[in-house]
């Protein structure tokens, strides 16, 4: 009986179809471009990037609202275009599929010196830059082992949910290999029990839940690659504990519960390090996560749930994958037996922002970030860029079903604008399979700097392109304010060329009529932000938005304005 094939191209694409990928971004080159004729019957959407590293970045913030996300690049120039941008999702643990269109197999075997290499005949360089930024890779040589390397290595960004990367050469593209397997989804491996390991764990932490007198929860952002947000959020609302959150957990847990008190930011350090237990869930202790280390909790009064490992104390009790254990500790938890206590902190959603008036110019101190909050809809996602906005994203308050990307530790500015796209794009896919909260539209809102828009600028045009529901609230504060406040206040090379920035949008093809007529706004006192966050332009209307705040270029939000008063007393000689 002959058996039922298809080509190997269309085998990966129905796989990362399978896998939840609906759009996958990218940029053709003369090894790829056969690739690409099987995107579209593959049923994904092929998403043309401005340049591989904007396609890089938009396929991670893909990965990280829909599960998996997916760039396919040429080999040499545009891969590594894109590795920055790869290195970053490895750094952040979002788990993005690389495939690579390479050369035929017998340029590679013959050395052939051709364009895109380093005319030496070595072609197996590229392979392993990427070898330390990517989880697994697969260099397909054989199209009978090919389908099964190709679902190793699927199952492999799933489980540790990293980048990996897939190299094709442009022979292999159309040859055929059995289709069977696809009726087969790849699943991430079922852990097996570890009795000895799950009871000694599951007794330590619960005689310490017990005995606790005034216990905390942190929420980190390795809770999502982990994928025990529904977990976390169960054990926060049954403890009723007092729970904070890092900037990379934030909106990862429902803000509006009574007993969720904001970022662990330092003014609370104090209470924390006077609790006798914290339960650390999904830790990323970098030093732009921790404020310079000041919130990383004490190591002997904490439980660190870590993706497959819990440690208590200093002892670290591996095999134990965190969505496979914590389900069992709920399960064997006695919320009664639990101690609960009053905590004295205002509830962030109780506490108003500073009085100004309509007259007076928008700043940092007169609480920007926490005004914008107001503007904040169920099912929104929001963008903060590196820099001021990372920063001030810290103070908002966010509704339920909302989702907040923000600068964490690779911090590569103008991440955040192509990010929007991936995840604007994401959430639109979501939409279309009826599994995004129930919403039948939803909003991306991007806070970002001048600074950091200029280095990616181009990608509006396929925000615009693709009319998609985007927010963009410019800070324009005259260059790099963040690096000002490191070092360098008034030096020439933290400045940058001026831009027209609202002009941006019908220069990127942005339409001045008709449904999807793009808008624009500039800011610069509170009464003019009052007017376009109630603008029924902005409140009704679809497509791009766009609004330019002004501030001063030494304005920014804490810790930010004590390296700055730290720089200003080492200039004057205070020590």
């Amino acid at each position: 009986m002959e058996t039922t094939t298809t080509t190997l191209a269309e085998y990966l694409f129905k796989r990362l179809h399978q896998l939840g990928v609906d759009s996958i971004f990218g940029l053709p080159g003369d090894y790829n471009l056969q690739l690409l004729d099987y995107v579209a019957p593959s049923r994904l959407h092929w998403i043309g990037s401005c340049n591989e590293l904007n396609a890089g970045y938009a396929a991670d913030a893909y990965s990280r609202v829909k599960g998996i996300g997916a760039l396919v690049t040429t080999f040499g120039v545009g891969e590594l275009s894109a590795v920055n941008a790869i290195a970053g999702a490895y750094a952040e643990r979002a788990p993005v599929v690389h495939v690579v269109g390479t050369p035929v197999r017998e340029s590679q075997e013959s050395r052939a010196l051709i364009h895109h290499t380093f005319n030496d005949g070595e072609y197996k360089r590229f392979d392993r830059m990427q070898e330390h930024i990517t989880v697994a890779q697969a260099i397909l040589t054989d199209h009978r082992s090919a389908p099964a390397e190709i679902d190793r290595v699927l199952q492999q960004c799933l489980l540790h949910s990293r980048p990996v990367r897939i190299a094709i050469p442009l022979d292999m593209v159309s040859l055929r290999v059995p289709k069977m397997a696809l009726e087969h989804k790849i699943c991430v491996p079922l852990p097996c029990r570890q009795p000895q390991l799950e009871d000694k764990a599951l007794k330590a932490i619960l005689d310490r839940m017990y005995s606790a007198k005034k216990p905390v929860i942190l929420v980190d952002g390795e809770v999502r690659s982990a994928k025990i947000m529904e977990e976390v959020e169960h054990i926060v609302k049954s403890t009723e504990w007092p729970t904070f959150t890092s900037g990379f957990g934030k909106s990862l847990v429902d803000e509006t519960l009574p007993n969720v008190y904001g970022v662990f930011t330092p003014r609370y350090k104090d209470f924390i390090d006077s609790s006798d237990l914290v339960l650390c869930f999904g830790p990323h202790f970098s030093n732009t996560n921790s404020y310079l280390y000041q919130t990383v909790p004490q190591q002997h009064k904490t439980i660190f749930f870590h993706p497959t490992s819990v440690q208590i104390d200093s002892e670290i009790i591996r095999d134990l994958p965190a969505n496979h254990f914590l389900p069992q500790l709920i399960g064997h938890l006695e919320v009664a037996k639990l101690n609960r206590y009053t905590c004295n902190f205002d509830h962030p959603s109780s506490v108003a922002p500073p009085d100004v008036q309509a007259s007076d110019l928008v700043t940092q101190a007169g609480g920007f970030w926490h005004r914008m909050s107001s503007f904040f809809q169920e099912g929104d996602i929001i963008l903060a860029e590196t820099g001021t906005a990372s920063y001030g994203a810290n103070e908002f308050r966010l509704p339920p079903k909302t989702r907040l990307f923000k600068a964490v530790t690779w911090l590569s500015i103008g991440y955040m604008l192509p990010a929007t796209l991936g995840a604007s794009l994401a959430q639109h896919d979501l939409i279309a399979r009826s599994e995004y909260h129930d919403f039948l539209e939803a909003r991306s809102i991007l806070f970002i700097g001048d600074g950091s828009f200029q280095l990616t600028a181009q990608e509006l045009a396929t925000i615009i392109h693709r009319k998609l529901n985007v927010i963009i609230f410019l800070i324009n504060n005259d260059g790099y304010t963040i690096e000002r406040a490191i070092h360098g206040r008034n030096q020439g090379y933290n400045n940058i060329t001026p831009w027209r920035y609202l002009k941006g949008l019908e220069f990127f093809g942005a339409p001045t009529e008709g449904e999807y007529a793009a808008h624009t706004w500039q800011v610069r006192t509170w009464g003019d932000l009052e007017k376009v966050l109630t603008d029924e332009r902005m409140i009704k209307g679809k497509g791009v938005r766009m609004v330019e705040v002004f501030m001063d270029r030494l304005d920014v939000p804490p810790p930010l304005d004590r390296i700055l008063e730290m720089q200003i007393e080492r200039e004057n000689g205070v020590q």
